[in-house]
């Protein structure tokens, strides 16, 4: 872990990082397929985790310099039915080099299920395991205000 770093860096250390990503995310464990390549039998990502796994990389940002030190993660995953399993790992394994450097920084993870029919998606708040208060806090003001939201719409 790094304890103290000679230049900050960009949009990180001063504020946590959040996203809000549009999709629904395929479960990992439960959507591998069996294909062969040159002949040798191999599992694959599903279609619709390769086709989120796409969407994903154009709607997440890639910051310049990746968190290295221990992190806690919080993230919603709206889906559109109650179908699918909570599964996380999908998404855990997209933003590696996108915000952090590898997955296995990720010591605390705080995941919620959600539903919405119209509009299937993720809020994800990240931050140094120090934090940790800070970061749950702060997911806890998103969540609420998304479901506002969500109910302002619904009525409308």
């Amino acid at each position: 872990m790094i304890t103290k770093r000679r230049e900050l860096r960009k949009g990180l250390d001063n504020n946590l990082c959040e996203l809000r990503l549009v999709g629904e995310p395929a479960s990992k464990a439960n959507s591998r397929r069996l294909v062969l390549i040159k002949g040798r039998p191999a599992f694959i990502k599903s279609k619709k985790a390769i086709d989120y796994s796409k969407n994903f990389a154009l709607q997440c940002p890639t910051y310049d310099t990746l968190y290295e030190e221990d992190l806690v993660i919080a993230l919603k995953i709206y889906y559109q039915s109650k179908r699918p399993d909570l599964d996380e790992s999908l998404i855990l394994d997209l933003l590696q080099g996108k915000v952090y450097k590898n997955d296995r920084s990720i010591k605390l993870k705080y995941v919620e299920w959600g539903l919405d029919r119209q509009f299937p998606r993720i809020l994800v708040v990240l931050g140094p395991v120090e934090r940790r208060e800070e970061v749950i806090s702060r997911f806890r003001e998103l969540v609420a205000k998304e479901e506002v939201n969500a109910s302002t719409v619904s009525t409308q």
